[in-house]
């Protein structure tokens, strides 16, 4: 789940709790806008896509708030004393319209943003925020929230609704309920100017991702480069309206791997410095001049909220309840990590120089000449492994592993409408009963954002009666014209497992409250069940099914999956490395509290007090770090994945040292019983060690990376 996703989740899932005047001349009560309507059809219900129009969601979003508002006034004014049916219950089923139209938004805001969805988005986040301030400041009903709160023990409740109740209260508590009339009315500004810099850091993002490209002229610029990433930088100058040249998009799934392959170094700079300069050209999309007025706000924000810092207000509500103690684990894995980089750098170097190529290892040598030192190292050839990785067996490995660890069947469907004609759909089913439906939307296009994420369609309860979850996996893979199959890489295959692990997150819960149910737990929790995810994809059982050759059909053979077997944790110096700088800067960046910040300068010297190689930079750097920048979901949280890779690298060792190992029955039902179908129910410490029989410990984080585990 990425920024945009998570964010999205998290307005949704504030919106029917949460806004100032919506605009007057745009509201009206339009009971045919299909935005706010039930959704009609099968399976519970879909998206009216066939039907759904860029021009609908502003009507929706403030005919919806309408609507909430009166459900709002409503349990606020109720006369009766407050009971957690009646107040905390009742919030929970509050504003239906809106979180449908909420999360349809998202929906569209993350894979059409079109420019005017762009023109929408300008004001829709404004006005989600001020709905979410006028919601937790209305002072009757906190009032009814905290008596609910306060007399929790004694109120006869079931586990389920004790919690509840304590998400409800804490929830308003932390977003101001309890603060004084000018504090509210401070957050409230604040909140608003923030929501206009979230779209405006997104939009400044997505407008260099789409405005930069790399064009190859001639077939000496293909150095290097496989057949299958040629095929896809012809596609997208054929979409460009360049036929007869090659174009490098300034995408992840497009630039890393020409990074890879191709061998001519000139070129690799350069599509290196169009990938790491997004957000940073200067001009009207250059994003450093947003990011100091974000930290300063958030840490005003932290202030008024009783709170040191912006990063002391966000870990209060995770597992790791205080920064330093996200930043101990970090700091423990970092010098390491550093270690193993120079060892890296090191055969790198000596690659080059025996290759006499007379160069020092930059940033944009790494991945290429780690493609040699793996080759070198381990006989592992990528691009080899990549022809028995096709885009479409990849899927079908992801659902058969869901049926043997949950037994979750699907069955692809074309009797719903969706929002672009790339997207495909599946029923979910179990034991012959209906589960919830998965979108599926894998290829490139302008207005998507760029990477692989999950999004939320419609969220699992069984609250007024059996809701079943609707959920999508993201990606932005470059489509074939030739009729032959998308080749992915291994990091692109386990990425896919990861977002699906989301996704089955979302299918498997099983909980009575929407505000509890599926991925919307501790935020340094919520990759765990992802990440977790991506251990089935290296098993025996799924390569011998679904790594097969795209033209000859052969399995992928024993000595190459021996090979990968043996390379896993090659490279592991780099991964943690660029991922942690980002962590480490993230969290050093709002604990500044109000301390001015000029982004470049904090960036560059945050990164050499931390002593950084020189030949990697941030897997995010601060212009484009849409997941700190557009929202609030992972700031001072991009250390959720270190602190959640923790708990499933623990998981992980608990299913190896089963019998039967990852497909081991009993712990695949444990962790389905104690964790997947669970949601926020139950403290995300208390449900790992539900599943673990103890607390989690680092060990076996450092044992998957190959890092020493003395002292651990």
């Amino acid at each position: 789940m990425n920024a945009m996703s998570r964010r999205h989740f998290l307005a949704a899932s504030t919106a029917t709790a949460a806004i100032a005047a919506a605009e007057p001349s745009l509201a009206r009560a339009d009971s045919a806008n299909p935005l706010l309507a039930p959704w009609k059809g099968p399976y519970g219900g879909v998206p009216a896509f066939d039907k759904i129009k860029v021009e609908h969601f502003l009507p929706a979003v403030n005919d919806g708030i309408a609507m909430a508002r009166a459900d709002i006034a409503r349990i606020a004014d109720n006369p009766q004393p407050p009971t957690f049916e009646n107040t905390i219950a009742a919030l929970d089923d509050s504003g239906r319209p809106l979180t449908r139209a909420a999360l349809t938004y998202g929906v569209y805001q993350s894979t059409m943003d079109d420019k005017p969805m762009q023109e929408v988005d300008q004001k829709v986040g404004p006005i989600f925020a001020a709905f979410q301030d006028e919601t937790t400041q209305n002072e009757k009903l906190f009032r009814r929230v905290k008596a609910v709160y306060d007399a929790r023990e004694a109120a006869n409740l079931t586990p389920e609704q004790k919690r509840l109740t304590w998400v409800t209260y804490n929830r308003f508590a932390r977003q101001g309920a309890a603060a004084d009339a000018a504090g509210k009315k401070r957050l409230g500004e604040i909140n608003q100017r923030l929501a206009t810099l979230y779209t405006n850091f997104t939009q400044n993002q997505l407008g260099d991702e789409e405005a930069y490209t790399v064009v190859l002229e001639s077939r000496a610029d293909l150095a290097g480069l496989p057949e299958d990433v040629i095929a896809g930088a012809a596609s997208a100058a054929k979409e460009k309206g360049m036929d007869g040249k090659w174009v490098i998009t300034n995408t992840r799934s497009s630039a890393e791997p020409f990074l890879t392959y191709s061998s001519r170094r000139d070129l690799r700079e350069k599509v290196f410095r169009m990938w790491s300069s997004r957000g940073d050209n200067g001009g009207a999309r250059d994003n450093n001049a947003i990011i100091p007025e974000i930290l300063k706000l958030r840490a005003e924000r932290a202030k008024i909220l009783g709170y040191p810092t912006h990063a002391h207000w966000v870990t209060a509500n995770q597992m790791a309840k205080t920064p330093d103690a996200a930043m101990e684990l970090m700091l423990r894995v970092w010098a390491p990590a550093k270690a193993r980089v120079a060892e890296e750098v090191a055969d790198m170097q000596a690659i080059a120089d025996k290759e006499g190529a007379n160069i020092t290892i930059a940033a944009w040598d790494y991945r290429y000449y780690a493609e040699k030192v793996r080759l070198a190292k381990y006989d592992l050839d990528q691009n080899e492994v990549k022809q028995y990785l096709q885009l479409e067996k990849m899927r079908e490995a992801m659902h058969w592993a869901a049926g043997q660890i949950y037994g979750l069947e699907f069955r692809q469907i074309d009797d719903v409408p969706v929002v672009h004609p790339d997207v495909r759909v599946w029923e979910v089913t179990r034991g012959g009963q209906h589960v919830g439906l998965w979108y599926f939307d894998p290829y490139a296009r302008a207005g998507k954002q760029s990477g692989a994420w999950m999004n939320e369609y419609r969220t699992q309860e069984n609250f007024r009666g059996r809701i079943t979850p609707i959920v999508s996996n993201n990606c932005n893979f470059v489509k074939t014209t030739d009729g032959k199959p998308v080749l992915i890489s291994w990091d692109d295959a386990s990425t896919m497992f990861h977002e699906f692990g989301h996704a089955l997150h979302g299918l498997n819960s099983n909980v009575n409250y929407v505000g509890l149910a599926g991925a919307n737990t501790a935020g340094d929790f919520i990759e765990m069940p992802s990440q977790l995810n991506e251990r089935w994809l290296p098993t025996k059982e799924v390569l011998s099914r679904f790594a097969t050759h795209y033209q000859t059909g052969a399995v992928i053979p024993d000595s190459l999956v021996a090979k990968i077997k043996n390379s896993e944790k090659f490279n592991q110096g780099f991964i943690t490395v660029e991922y942690l700088a980002s962590a480490l800067v993230d969290m050093k960046a709002h604990l500044a509290g109000s301390t001015p910040i000029d982004a470049k300068a904090f960036e560059r010297d945050t990164l050499a007090e931390l002593g950084m190689p020189k030949e990697i930079i941030m897997r995010h750097r601060m212009p484009h770090f849409g997941h700190i920048f557009s929202g609030d979901g992972y700031s001072a949280g991009y250390y959720d994945y270190i602190w959640a890779d923790t708990h499933s690298a623990d998981a992980a060792e608990a299913f190896a040292e089963a019998p039967g190992g990852f497909y081991d029955k009993p712990t695949a039902r444990r962790l389905h019983d104690t964790i997947m179908s669970v949601g926020n129910t139950v403290d995300a410490g208390e449900a790992f060690r539900n599943f673990r029989g103890r607390p989690v410990k680092i060990d076996a984080l450092m044992r998957d990376r190959g890092f020493p585990v003395t002292g651990a």
